[in-house]
């Protein structure tokens, strides 16, 4: 690989790792209604599981309460049943022609649990880019090793490595930090 390719290969990787953290991030409960704490569940909808986007509208009318309605209204339970289910915590009320979640307000306790569930999933990312890094520094000394480069492209190229590394710990760090102080102020 020349060094252009490595850099492009670690940065999007990197750059994909960022990003599932913050699709992580988005659905955790932060004790305030959010479309995106459903979207991880599924429901069985004609032996397929199913996103309940592609089942229901999806909306928050009040700032501790979801509503879900189906568009097909024979599906209501399913989708209560899939809500129960899941590990989202959240109790639905099922009206007949709609679901509703009410979000109660977290505890200290809980929020300190969730905030250190974020840490977790921020150290997760950085292991992830740390170890992009690996990858990118051993093709860099293959390319090396193998004379496809010299010895001062390969020590750019490590540098080049190491500042990527560096922009999305930080990106990682700061997405983390956000999400730990919107959990503790609510």
């Amino acid at each position: 690989m020349d060094p252009d390719e490595i850099l492009f290969d670690a940065e999007e990787r990197m750059d994909k790792a960022a990003q599932v953290l913050q699709d992580q991030l988005v659905g955790l409960r932060t004790g305030r209604a959010n479309a995106s704490l459903v979207d991880s569940i599924r429901v069985e909808y004609y032996g397929s599981p199913t996103p309940i986007k592609q089942l229901a509208t999806v909306s928050v009318p009040e700032p501790q309460q979801i509503m879900i309605k189906p568009f097909d209204q024979s599906i209501l339970s399913e989708i209560g049943k899939a809500i129960q289910a899941s590990d989202v915590g959240l109790a639905p009320n099922n009206d007949g022609r709609v679901i509703r979640l009410n979000v109660p307000p977290l505890s200290t306790e809980r929020r300190k649990q969730i905030v250190a569930r974020v840490k977790e999933m921020a150290e997760d990312a950085r292991v992830a880019i740390r170890n992009i890094r690996r990858d990118a520094n051993k093709h860099a000394d293959t390319a090396l090793k193998d004379k496809l480069m010299s010895e001062d492209i390969h020590e750019s190229t490590k540098e080049s490595v190491q500042e990527l590394t560096k922009k999305y710990e930080g990106k990682v760090n700061t997405v983390a930090e956000a999400k730990e102080k919107e959990v503790m102020e609510q």
